[in-house]
């Protein structure tokens, strides 16, 4: 099975994918639920320990350890 970094790496390069149909879940703490969804729209970098989000004029980094599931499509392609 792959990581979760290795997964997102596979839809942003490969061409046969749209990865803004790509949906990221993650733990967020200090959220209702502790939990946040963000669109691959919204994906602007793949580090090596961290996805980068922009909000407005604001880039924001998540560990990728943070993550608890991914969709693409609405599928669920990959769960903690």
């Amino acid at each position: 099975m792959l990581t979760s970094h290795k997964l997102l790496l596979k839809y942003w390069h490969d061409q046969r994918y749209t990865f803004s149909d790509i949906i990221v879940c993650y733990v967020n703490r200090g959220v209702p639920g502790d939990r946040s969804c963000v669109s691959g729209r919204d994906i602007c970098n793949l580090d090596a320990y961290y996805f980068e989000i922009v909000s407005g004029d604001q880039t924001t980094c998540i560990p990728y350890h943070r993550i608890s599931k991914i969709t693409y499509k609405r599928d669920t392609i990959w769960e903690r």
